[in-house]
């Protein structure tokens, strides 16, 4: 099946993104890259080494450019102007690469994205030539805006960052999909397999995670169970679920030809 996810014009095999924070090592990140199939992964500038320290290991060597696509987040930044600089010593630090994950943060307690100050860095970064990768609030006015700056790909949370509470409100998933015409990647709350499953039975292009793989307690068997469920979902919706009827019965097999137990 020829089902790619195309993002800023390049197609993936993997409808799955993968952060490469708070694992024990970078032996057991790369394991569980691996074991996801994830093509583009999330780096957080400000809390990887990527040789701005040169007497630590280097994410670099455990997780080449050569083999994934690196998406550099903002995480930690709270306003416009930090989220565009961290940015920009992205592009620096990885020759020119301009495929970013844009996300200012409203507070340090529920991290929930500060819409004003995300849709004032988007207008700065797609000026300057970044693919601007959004994580947002699932309202579906402030993703049409983002897409109309340029965003390549309008990323609503499910729940709270690191919360593990899954998909809170479908509806407003749906609203924004049907809103915009780039991709929608759910990012963020996502806690286990069946959350990633339903989010792409709804008809989402992709999710992304993190915690809930790297704080599992075997993080290298979840990716594996993420990778499945991603794949379920998505075949899930492409095939067409069958209406939900109310109490309204339907027996499996066909009733026409029944042999008759009627003895003569």
């Amino acid at each position: 099946m020829n089902d790619k996810l195309i993002i800023a014009g390049k197609s993936y095999s993997s409808r799955l993104l993968v952060g490469t924070g708070k694992y024990k090592d970078f032996a057991e990140t790369r394991a569980a890259l691996d074991a996801s199939g994830a093509e583009i992964v999330t780096v957080a500038i400000r809390r990887t080494n990527l040789g701005q320290n040169a007497n630590e290991p280097n994410l670099l060597d455990s997780v080449p450019p050569s083999k994934f696509t690196y998406l550099p987040n903002t995480a930690g930044c709270y306003t416009a102007d930090d989220a565009v600089r961290t940015l920009r010593l992205a592009r620096e630090l990885l020759d020119g690469h301009n495929l970013v994950k844009l996300e200012v943060l409203g507070d340090p307690q529920s991290l929930y994205p500060n819409v004003v100050e995300t849709l004032a860095a988007a207008k700065t970064l797609v000026a300057e030539g970044f693919q601007v990768m959004v994580y947002t609030s699932d309202d579906p006015i402030i993703a049409k805006q983002l897409e109309d700056i340029g965003c390549v790909a309008i990323m609503p949370l499910a729940s709270l960052i690191g919360s593990g509470m899954g998909i809170l409100n479908p509806w407003n998933l749906q609203l924004v999909m049907e809103r915009v015409q780039v991709p929608v990647i759910v990012d963020a709350g996502v806690g286990t397999a069946s959350d990633a499953a339903i989010a792409m039975e709804l008809g989402c292009d992709g999710v992304l995670m993190n915690t809930a793989i790297a704080a599992a307690q075997n993080p290298v068997l979840m990716a594996g169970a993420m990778k499945k469920a991603v794949e379920a979902g998505r075949e899930a919706y492409l095939a067409g679920r069958m209406p939900k009827k109310l109490y309204s019965a339907s027996p499996s097999s066909p009733t026409a030809g029944i042999i008759s137990s009627t003895r003569s």
